[in-house]
């Protein structure tokens, strides 16, 4: 949509590109007409008066435009709107600006934003790679690899690691695809679970995550403790015991670590701590291949031997702990800091590409390093030594046993004992400091491993937890939320992880510690590879990850491996873990939070209703299968909230409900109002808790717009057939017109349209008295059907009706007058299923001659029995063609008194003449030949029996086209249901069973 002008048509030799980084503005080259130096209101990006030639207010494409999308249909910040596109343009300054624009001045994006928080660049961003490695280079690979070698050997132990590598790597490349498919906020792992499966899951695994990182700072520090306290074992200092001293150190370290993570030193720490472990494992790698002393072959260090290896490669099963699956899931935490770069996503400034970078190039260089520490010290060190130079021997001395004696030491004694305070098994804390070619720098290197993991995960609970609350998808944790100064630090969120972090430290013991974290960590990468298979088998066009290498049957192989894992290590910490998750996912789905993040379980819900409506298109209709699915024609629904709340009690869980809305008037005036109410009469039908759709058409009539919802209504076999309206009380004092439209639509709605099942059904209900708490729009009479077109705001306010109370012992009667096919009976039966309306006992009445009565009466209760209804109380009405009293058919004369058109018996000719432009009116015939006498004894007969019933349902006459006037037709239903209090439905089917007793 452009406006041109005359002199605008001059062709332009400028040509568009894409502005440095791709996130700017497409901008002009030299030869356009654009005036960057004056924005207008509608986009703080360059507005191209003469785009293309034409002098228009459209905007060159932004990347603020598609920035920050929710929700389909919401406005994007800067383009400008359809009716900015189609207004009068005013030139204000050389620019064309649309006059609805300058009238609203205020609200312009990209003004009085808040500072952007300082983010890593790209050469930190690629450093993820060194967060990772960091946190995975431990405290098990200084403290507990050499042990797990020993007990399982080389081969076990590299089995061991390939298998934790195994499911990080698949873990790590869901990571990053899924932190590839859009833009990564903070919030590291819980922001890619919850935005791509939903809060439900995502909030769950949120708090676990965050609780598993807390508790990996412990077990970090506990890991520095033990290296301190055996530093002062050696030169017997200790402070109190050697367990109150790892508790007194690492409460200690833990604090400093928090004031380093406070400071915001964190980055500039690790950096340090890298460099100092790199030179550490230089170090060990270096003492291996120099020539072993006196000194260090007592300890057992013979440098590379191939018996050594050989004898190492088998396991050597000790202690309690001494099972494959033991050493694995003490082992495992040493792999889990894979997502230490995904936990930082929100200081990325490119986390799209340093996530899949940094943490891929992590694991493969730590993987290569546990893979060579644990062959080479395999290779190095016997399991067994005594550590005294007084057991050197001459090789081949007789009583000497062991591997040790071919290289001149007799281990004998203290092997066979099992008091060897020295070798591969029992050394283990401070091996690599013995082998290594400088002790102390081994050391450093456990601080630097030890430390730098500890304050990684210290850093990435709070952020993690941070998120978590933002989203408030659970009550009291909103008060960690808050963030602090320019990067919103969660400092809250940090004296939290504190204190769990102590608490764990006081258990001061290692191998307790490491399998707790390994359940919690397998959960999270369970859901991880989870998240990526379900985004990726859901076909939804929105997945998109720029990460190609990655398969969604590995993801799916990934999580069932991680799960397996979690119920081999530890069974009932599996079991508590997933039972912490389901009920965090229960909470969840039952609060349902108002948060939409396009994930792919809505994707999944998607596909699952296309598969299934497309299913039923196969699938033949059967008797035994027929659901009641209703078309209401409510109007805006909060305007009949007794007909809405009527329907939405027997079609809950059950079958289809549309309320209908016809919109009067031209198209292109009704089609934003349309869009705009759409959304607000949906939110109320949730808020109601109404298990219905909404829907809506434009039309220049109200007749037109009926049956082109009735026409168009539904999906495949998910199409109604049952017609729903309100009674229109205000028939008499309407206009002839709308009178003869809404007979109209009722005939229609029964005879003139058909679906799979013939002809639709039709229900009138007449629900004045089912509003119990009426404001002044809530008036089941106040509007008539006429005020569908009507477009008013839905209200906070909400109606009580009947149909949202219990109802008691009341009676549900069922005037069952025409055989129709059984729908009169099916939907108090449905009715009556419902819990407020499970104690009302439900009658029915038939009309029958008085000297049949029993018979009549028994062959009724035998059908209903078979139906299998349970209705048992059956009144056989005997005296329904009496006459009724002189007074009421009086008053029934009075009513149709003013449409009477009073032609004195004249013939069809002379009749239909007299009746030109007013086809409502009543001849004299009609009056006589109709049985409007029979509506008048039914009502006299509702009013005796009925008078007390909680609903009353009838089965109304016909009114035959050409034979019965509209205003006729309405003066039998207003017959029926005068004086009668309680709601009435009048239900009329198609002469179509739907209800059976067979079993076929």
């Amino acid at each position: 949509n452009v406006t041109s002008h005359p002199s605008s048509h001059i062709p332009q030799s400028g040509r568009f590109q894409l502005s440095e980084g791709g996130r700017g503005p497409y901008t002009p080259t030299e030869g356009s007409s654009c005036d960057s130096a004056q924005p207008t209101q509608l986009s703080s990006s360059t507005l191209c008066t003469r785009t293309f030639g034409y002098n228009t207010v459209d905007v060159v494409p932004a990347y603020e435009h598609y920035a920050n999308s929710k929700g389909v249909g919401d406005p994007r910040k800067g383009r400008p709107s359809l009716a900015d596109l189609h207004s009068i343009l005013k030139v204000t300054g050389g620019l064309a600006v649309p006059i609805a624009s300058l009238a609203s001045p205020e609200g312009e994006p990209g003004r009085d934003s808040e500072p952007e928080p300082v983010r890593f660049g790209w050469v930190k961003g690629v450093m993820v790679s060194i967060r990772c490695m960091l946190n995975i280079w431990g405290v098990i690979l200084y403290l507990r690899l050499p042990w797990i070698t020993a007990q399982a050997g080389i081969a076990l132990t590299w089995l061991i690691i390939l298998m934790s590598v195994t499911v990080t790597t698949i873990t790590g490349l869901s990571i990053s695809a899924i932190s590839t498919n859009g833009k990564v906020k903070s919030g590291g792992t819980y922001f890619l679970i919850s935005r791509s499966l939903g809060p439900e899951l995502g909030g769950s695994i949120g708090l676990i995550f965050a609780f598993a990182n807390a508790v990996a700072v412990a077990m970090h520090t506990v890991g520095f403790a033990e290296t301190v306290r055996d530093l002062l074992q050696e030169h017997n200092s200790l402070i109190v015991d050697p367990t109150n001293d790892i508790r007194i150190i690492g409460v200690i370290t833990v604090t400093v670590l928090l004031g380093i993570s406070l400071a915001g030193m964190e980055w500039e720490a690790k950096i340090l701590f890298f460099l100092v472990i790199l030179v550490s494992f230089i170090n060990y790698l270096v003492g291996t291949v120099i020539p072993a002393t006196a000194e260090k072959q007592a300890k057992g260090f013979f440098s590379y031997r191939a018996d050594i290896f050989v004898q190492n490669f088998v396991p050597n099963w000790r202690g309690p702990e001494g099972s494959f699956f033991g050493l694995f899931s003490i082992f495992f935490p040493s792999a889990t800091g894979i997502l230490a770069g995904a936990n930082i996503s929100g200081d990325l400034k490119d986390p799209a590409v340093a996530i899949p970078k940094g943490t891929l190039m992590a694991i493969f260089w730590t993987t290569m390093s546990y893979l060579v520490l644990s062959a080479t010290i395999g290779a190095c060190v016997v399991r067994d030594a005594s550590g005294s130079l007084n057991d050197s021997v001459a090789v081949g001395s007789p009583g000497c046993e062991g591997l040790a004696c071919s290289f001149g030491w007799n281990f004998t004694a203290c092997a066979q004992q099992q008091s060897c305070r020295y070798g591969l098994s029992n050394y283990y804390q401070v091996l690599m400091s013995m082998v290594s070619g400088f002790g102390p720098l081994i050391t450093a290197g456990i601080f630097g491993a030890t430390l730098s993991s500890a304050l990684a995960c210290l850093v990435s609970a709070p952020k993690v937890f941070q998120c978590l609350c933002k989203d408030q998808l659970y009550p009291l944790i909103g008060f960690f939320g808050k963030g602090y100064g320019r990067n919103s630090e969660p400092i809250r969120g940090y004296m939290l992880t504190y204190v769990i972090a102590v608490g764990f430290i006081l258990i001061a013991e290692l191998n307790a510690i490491a399998p707790i974290i390994s359940n919690f960590f397998l959960c999270s990468y369970a859901l991880i590879n989870f998240s990526c298979f379900h985004a990726s088998i859901t076909n939804s066009p929105g997945w998109r990850p720029s990460f190609r290498y990655y398969s969604k049957w590995a993801a799916l192989f990934g999580a069932a491996v991680s799960v397996v894992i979690m119920f081999l290590l530890t069974w009932w910490a599996a079991l508590i873990a997933f039972g912490i998750v389901i009920f965090l996912l229960g909470y969840v789905l039952y609060k349902k939070p108002d948060v939409n993040w396009g994930s792919s379980m809505q994707a999944s819900s998607y596909n699952m209703a296309l598969n299934y409506s497309v299913g039923l298109s196969e699938v033949d209709e059967h008797i035994k299968n027929y659901r009641p699915q209703c078309l209401v024609l409510t109007g805006p629904p909060n305007f009949r909230p007794a007909l809405v709340d009527f329907v939405g009690t027997f079609t809950k869980n059950l079958s289809l409900m549309l309320c209908g809305n016809v919109l009067i008037g031209p198209r292109k005036q009704k089609m934003p109002e349309s869009r705009l109410m759409a959304d607000g009469h949906t939110k109320w039908l949730m808020k109601r808790k109404i298990k219905a759709f909404y829907t809506d058409v434009v039309a220049e009539d109200l007749r037109s717009g009926v049956q082109m919802l009735i026409q168009a209504a539904g999906l495949g076999k998910m199409r109604p057939n049952i017609l729903v309206l309100g009674y229109k009380r205000n028939w008499r004092t309407a206009s002839p017109e709308s009178l003869e439209d809404y007979v109209g639509i009722l005939q229609y709605g029964h005879t003139g349209s058909s679906t799979s099942w013939g002809h639709w059904h039709l229900l009138v209900a007449s629900l004045t008295a089912a509003v119990t708490c009426s404001g002044s729009s809530w008036a089941e009479s106040a509007p008539s059907i006429n005020s569908l077109s009507s477009l008013l705001p839905a209200t906070e306010q909400q109606a009580s009706t009947i149909f949202q109370s219990k109802q008691g012992k009341k009676t549900i009667d069922i005037y069952w007058l025409f055989d129709d096919g059984g729908l009169t009976l099916l939907i108090p039966y449905l009715l009556g299923r419902k819990k407020r309306w499970g104690k009302c006992k439900i009658r029915v009445f038939v009309g029958g001659q008085i000297n049949r009565m029993d018979e009549e009466r028994k062959a009724i209760v035998s059908l209903l029995s078979k139906f299998r209804l349970g209705f048992h109380e059956v009144h056989i009405l005997p005296d329904i063609n009496q006459k009724p009293r002189p007074e009421h058919i009086k008053r029934f004369d009075e009513l149709i008194a003013p449409f009477r058109l009073n032609d004195g018996f004249k013939d069809e000719a002379a009749v239909n003449e007299m009746r030109q432009g007013c086809p409502w009116k009543i001849s004299d015939e009609e009056v006589d030949k109709n049985r409007s006498l029979r509506q008048v004894r039914l009502n006299e007969i509702l009013r005796d029996y009925s008078r007390d019933a909680a609903l009353i349902a009838i089965t109304p006459p016909i009114g035959r086209k050409g034979r019965c006037p509209s205003s006729l037709y309405m003066a039998w239903l207003e017959t029926l249901s005068q004086d009668l209090r309680p709601p009435i439905i009048l239900t009329r089917g198609n002469q179509e069973n739907v209800l059976t007793f067979y079993c076929q």
